[in-house]
């Protein structure tokens, strides 16, 4: 790799060709602000805020887009450069609603960080005109409020690049400039798939998630309530960071903690439903390979990814695993299996989930997810909606101990819980489908070519004597590549896994949002898949079908995987549905 030698702030400084000077200042450990950058998604300078002075150039230049070369000389912080970066954001200001303290993003706002470390004191200094802006809460999952916009277009970014749906884009021009879909649609009437991508990415509150938490606490409160939650694999490596803990921390004990302090009457695992997913679902692929079935299968568990291909790719349907997701299917086992083993009334139980997803909001208002006469969930909150509560309720989060979750729903298997991670499911299904058609205990548990946060990964497996080709794509834009080379004829897949969310739950619409000042650098979704990964790995059970306590709900209440209640409490149907609802 060839290595170029500049001159930062008078320093000497070695960077690969090819470097913008954010990224080699970023090796000789000086930060460069920025709000519109995110490394390979959106490259467009367009923000202002990274501006550099550069000997021998005219002007200020945008350091996230300026490339470097043999002999530059460039400065980061000269009174020219200060004074620039502050006036940007004075002129940002002249254009946002400023009511900062009830913003859901006060505290971790990075236009508020920017601000605080430039000295922009005088927030109302260009006040005048603003551009007009209305509050579209037409979709169920999230809210845009366009009066806190800095159109730094992350969210279009994310939107078309990475999820390759593009629903978003910049509408008019000039000053009237606002993002907002085709024709002025509400986002829900849009193909929006409700993965919360946009949320993830936004640097203010111009996006944000509908928050049911009033309503959790509205049912905590009433005394003829059973109010059981259920926490996603995902949530237990990133809620951490709600409090100041580092990326990729573990709080699975801390979580269950705080969770029965806001007075949840149990508090269960989405694990244990995850490995009732691996029974259905492995049992599934493994009668399709048997009796000539639609293959390849795909998992069903990510209800971003289920819209994507209700919307986009209706034709597949048939391929879709018939299993509900884990969320789902938690919901119907509590309804009436722990119902009737505890002797509730399920008219009474309230069942709760923490999803890192925002797509789970959609999922729990979805057809044929309501198996025993109501829905199987009744309020999905996000990471950052519990995280939320726990600070409103003044829970001292990092002084709790570890607590366990409540059983018998409270059990998970090592397989379970790799489900936060792209390629976990596979893996999972594939730890019980292997023993499952060769009758042979696995000597070697770990499908280590499955793993790994790239956009598509593919193995090829010899079970039974059979050859098992899989794949797995996470991100939708990596799914729809995928998909083009199945309809085609140009891959042969046996079984295929899709999240929605690139790097799958771990970097789902819901969980904590990162500036990208760390984004850019630290791999976020890495950081926290090594969580599960570690959890599975210490865990004395790591296959779903050992988990003692689905085996007692088959024995005692299913019967075996597939079966007719089975079936009827387990599974789900899909619907094709238009690109533009509206036309």
């Amino acid at each position: 790799m060839e290595l170029l030698n500049i001159k930062i702030n008078g320093r000497e400084v070695s960077a690969p060709s090819g470097s913008t000077i954010l990224e080699a200042a970023r090796l000789a450990n000086i930060d460069i602000p920025s709000l519109c950058y995110m490394k390979g998604i959106n490259e467009i300078g367009a923000c202002r805020i990274c501006v550099v002075e550069v000997k021998g150039a005219k002007s200020l230049v945008a350091a996230c887009v300026y490339p470097i070369n043999e002999g530059m000389e460039v400065w980061t912080n000269t009174p020219k450069v200060l004074q620039a970066r502050k006036k940007t954001l004075q002129l940002m200001l002249s254009n946002h609603k400023k009511d900062c303290l009830a913003c859901v993003r006060s505290g971790n706002c990075e236009l508020m960080e920017l601000c605080r470390q430039y000295g922009v004191d005088d927030a109302h200094l260009y006040d005048g005109e603003m551009t007009p802006s209305e509050v579209d809460e037409s979709a169920v999952h999230m809210i845009r409020d366009n009066s806190k916009c800095i159109l730094c277009r992350r969210c279009v970014a994310v939107c078309k690049e990475t999820q390759g749906i593009g629903v978003i884009g910049a509408n008019a021009r000039g000053f009237a400039t606002h993002i907002g879909s085709a024709f002025e649609m509400g986002l829900g009437e849009t193909s929006c798939v409700s993965c919360g991508q946009c949320i993830a990415v936004c640097p203010t509150g111009a996006l944000r998630e509908k928050d049911f938490t009033e309503e959790v606490f509205a049912a905590l409160n009433d005394p003829e309530k059973v109010v059981l939650v259920q926490t996603a694999p995902a949530v237990r490596a990133a809620l951490g960071e709600c409090f100041g803990l580092p990326i990729g921390t573990d709080v699975q004990g801390k979580m269950a903690a705080a969770l029965r302090q806001l007075g949840f009457d149990k508090v269960f695992d989405t694990n244990f439903a995850a490995d009732l997913t691996i029974m259905e679902e492995a049992n599934e692929l493994v009668e399709r390979v048997q009796n000539g079935g639609v293959l390849p299968m795909i998992t069903s568990c990510s209800p971003g990814w289920i819209k994507y291909c209700e919307h986009y790719y209706p034709e597949m349907i048939p391929h879709l695993s018939t299993c509900k997701s884990p969320q789902q299917m938690f919901g119907a086992i509590a309804k009436s299996y722990w119902a009737e083993k505890m002797g509730v009334d399920p008219e009474k139980i309230v069942m709760v989930s923490v999803m890192p997803c925002t797509a789970k909001k959609f999922e729990i208002g979805r057809p044929d997810e309501a198996a025993n006469g109501m829905p199987d969930v009744d309020i999905a909150i996000t990471t950052r909606e519990l995280g939320r509560m726990i600070q409103k309720a003044g829970i001292r989060f990092l002084d709790l101990p570890d607590e366990p979750f409540d059983h018998p729903l409270g059990s998970g298997t090592g397989a379970a819980v790799i489900f936060g991670a792209t390629g976990g499911v596979m893996e999972a299904a594939l730890r019980t489908a292997v023993e499952t058609i060769t009758g042979e205990t696995l000597g070697k548990l770990d499908f280590t070519e499955v793993r790994g946060v790239q956009g598509v990964k593919e193995a090829s497996y010899t079970v039974g004597g059979l050859t098992v080709k899989v794949a797995v794509a996470s991100g939708l834009a990596n799914a729809s590549a995928l998909l083009d080379k199945v309809k085609s004829g140009e891959a042969d897949y046996t079984f295929i896994e899709i999240m929605g969310c690139p790097g799958g739950c771990v970097n789902g619409g819901g969980q904590p949002q990162v500036p990208y000042g760390i984004r850019n650098f630290v791999d976020i979704r890495a950081e926290r898949a090594k969580v599960l990964y570690d959890l599975d790995a210490s865990n004395p059970i790591r296959k779903s079908h050992e988990n003692p306590d689905i085996q007692e709900l088959y024995a005692s209440y299913l019967g075996k995987p597939g079966s007719e209640k089975a079936h009827h409490l387990l599974h789900t149907s899909y619907v094709a549905r238009t690109v533009n609802p509206k036309f």
